[in-house]
């Protein structure tokens, strides 16, 4: 699995901490990480939470990540934006049980932390034990396993109801205000992460275009 990383500006100082726990936790299992900034509070390309939200569904809609880790200071605003996109599902997550509670019963494929919110003292250990249970093993197996049915029901029920609730990312990508686009796409390494990892030739073009 691919996973992407996102920090919008007011957390972006926590980037080299957050990165570092999650590629400790997640590349022994195999997976990959993607850090797509921002790198710093004084980064020249800056992200909102809704930059956040956008880019994240331009990375999974593009195939050039499978997870995208974000969050802001509440976490609230990241996962609100997020979930404003199609063919995304972010869950809000502040400890071990969000995540692993999040991996079994909606296998989504995002999660926002509250990067300011109780972001204390043993911080990094709380990211890396929820970040051991929301990757450590296949995600919609059910929690309680008794209700692992009609979870993964309403799970795929909730899919196509997006599906018709939501546009297509290209039409956005078109019809969305593209001084904003550009701005979201601008980061110091989008450019090197993002294109060795597209899948989608019509997305990858259109960024092309933008930038």
């Amino acid at each position: 699995m691919k996973i992407a990383l996102i920090n919008e500006n007011s957390q972006a100082a926590k980037n080299e901490l957050i990165c570092n726990t999650l590629k400790s936790v997640v590349e022994p299992m195999g997976h990959t990480v993607d850090n797509y900034g921002m790198y710093s509070a004084d980064d020249e390309a800056q992200l909102t939470y809704v930059q956040a939200g956008l880019l994240a569904a331009i990375l999974l809609n593009s195939g050039a990540a499978d997870f995208v880790v974000t969050g802001c200071g509440t976490g609230e605003g990241a996962m609100l934006a997020l979930n404003s996109f199609p063919n995304v599902l972010c869950g809000h997550i502040t400890d071990v049980s969000d995540g692993y509670m999040f991996a079994q019963i909606n296998n989504g494929n995002a999660v926002a932390f509250p990067f300011a919110k109780g972001f204390g003292w043993g911080a990094e250990l709380n990211l890396q034990y929820t970040f051991e249970k929301l990757f450590g093993c296949e995600g919609g197996q059910g929690y309680p396993k008794e209700r692992a049915v009609p979870e993964q029901r309403n799970k795929k029920i909730l899919d196509e109801v997006k599906k018709i609730t939501h546009t297509d990312m290209m039409t956005i990508l078109k019809n969305i205000d593209q001084d904003f686009l550009k701005q979201t796409v601008s980061g110091a390494k989008f450019k090197d992460l993002f294109f060795a990892s597209c899948k989608n030739e019509e997305i990858a073009s259109y960024i092309k275009s933008v930038l």
